[in-house]
C-alpha cells in the first residue's frame, strides 16, 4: 500500500463516518477544563523514582535524524536551506570588530516527519478533540488555540520497553502484524517488565532499523503496530504516553474489524494520551536495557499540533 493510499482511504473513513458520532461525552479524569490530559501524571515523586533507574549514568538518543529523503505521510514534506546572510562576494562581518562568517538556517517543513510527539489536538472524531474540545474552537489555520504541544510540560517519567519483535520470533515483524492485550501481556511477562500509571510504553517490531534505510518506500507506507483492541487495553493502564519505533504506531494495513490509525483517537481523544511515533528502541534493548528514566522537552512553538522530538533514555 502506498502512501498516497493510505492518505486516501483515510479520508475515505473519516467523510463516510463523520454524522455519525456529532456528540461527544469522553470528558477528562482531570476535569472539563484539563488541556494537558496524561501530563498531569507528571510528579516530583514519580521523577525521583524514575530517576533511580539511572544505573550507569549513560544517555541514549531515541530520535532518529531526518532530512528532505526522509518518507513521511503525505503531504508531508521537508526543506532545508542554509545561507550566509550579507556575505555574497565573500564580504565579511566587520561590525563584528573581527572579520566575521556565519551559516543559518532556512527550514521550511512539515512538523509531523520522523521522531515525534502527537499532540492532543492531533486525531479526532466527529469534530471534537480531548476533553470534547469543538474542531471550530481550537483549529485556528495560525495555530491551535488549545492543545498545542508548546504547553505540554517536561515529560519525565519511568518507561520501559516492550520487545514485541522477539516475542513474535523476529527481527522485524512484518508489515500489517498487529498486537493486542494478550500479546502485550504476554510479551511483559516473559521480559519481565511491569506497567503501572504515569509509565511511557514504548514498542519495539524492528521496523526503523530493519526497513527504513533498506527499503524506505515499504518503510512509509506500512506497518507493524498496535491494534485497536492493544490500545483500550493500554489507556486502561493510565500511562503519560505509549510509542513504539514505527511512523504511525498502529498497523498498516489494518488488521480486519479494525478502524485506520484509531488508536490514536483511543489514546488521544478519549484519554488524553500522548502519542510517540519513530522511537528507536533497537539500540537500548541491545545494552540490556528495557527500563529507565524518559526525558523529553519539546520545541514549544505556539499552536503546533505536533513535535519534532529527540527523547533522552538515562539509564
Amino acid at each position: 500500500m502506498t502512501l498516497k493510499k493510505i492518505a486516501g482511504l483515510c479520508l475515505g473513513l473519516t467523510l463516510g463516518a463523520g454524522a455519525a458520532f456529532a456528540e461527544c461525552t469522553s470528558t477528562s479524569q482531570w476535569g472539563p477544563e484539563d488541556t494537558l490530559g496524561s501530563a498531569n501524571l507528571v510528579t516530583p515523586d514519580r521523577t525521583m523514582q524514575a530517576a533511580k533507574l539511572i544505573k550507569q549514568g549513560k544517555s541514549m538518543p531515541l530520535g532518529i535524524a531526518i532530512g528532505p529523503n526522509t518518507p513521511a505521510f503525505p503531504p508531508r514534506s521537508l526543506s532545508l536551506q542554509v545561507v550566509q546572510p550579507n556575505q555574497q562576494g565573500g564580504q565579511k562581518l566587520s561590525g563584528f570588530g573581527y572579520e566575521g562568517n556565519y551559516n543559518d538556517d532556512i527550514l521550511q517543513t512539515w512538523i509531523g516527519i520522523g521522531s515525534q510527539l502527537d499532540g492532543l489536538g492531533h486525531l479526532g472524531e466527529g469534530g471534537h478533540y480531548y476533553n470534547c474540545l469543538d474542531e471550530k474552537e481550537i483549529s485556528a489555520i495560525t495555530g491551535l488555540t488549545k492543545l498545542g504541544t508548546h504547553a505540554v510540560p517536561p515529560l519525565v517519567g519511568r518507561a520501559v520497553i516492550l520487545d514485541m519483535a522477539a516475542h513474535a520470533g523476529v527481527d522485524v515483524m512484518p508489515a500489517g502484524a498487529h498486537f493486542g492485550e494478550t500479546e502485550i501481556k504476554e510479551a511483559a511477562e516473559a521480559q519481565g517488565v511491569t506497567m503501572g500509571e504515569g509509565d511511557i510504553i514504548l514498542f519495539h517490531t524492528g521496523w526503523t532499523e530493519g526497513m527504513l534505510e533498506s527499503d524506505p518506500t515499504a518503510w512509509g507506507s506500512s506497518e507493524p503496530g498496535l491494534n485497536n483492541e492493544g490500545a483500550v487495553y493500554l489507556a486502561s493502564l493510565n500511562p503519560m504516553a505509549v510509542g513504539a519505533d514505527t511512523w504511525g504506531l498502529e498497523p498498516i494495513p489494518a488488521p480486519e474489524g479494525d478502524k485506520v490509525f484509531y488508536g490514536h483517537v483511543t489514546l488521544l481523544k478519549e484519554n488524553g494520551i500522548y502519542i510517540l511515533e519513530t522511537m528507536n528502541v533497537g539500540p537500548l534493548l541491545r545494552e540490556g536495557v528495557n527500563e529507565f528514566m524518559f526525558v523529553l522537552g519539546q520545541p514549544r512553538i505556539v499552536g503546533t499540533v505536533q513535535a519534532m522530538i529527540n527523547p533522552v533514555a538515562l539509564y
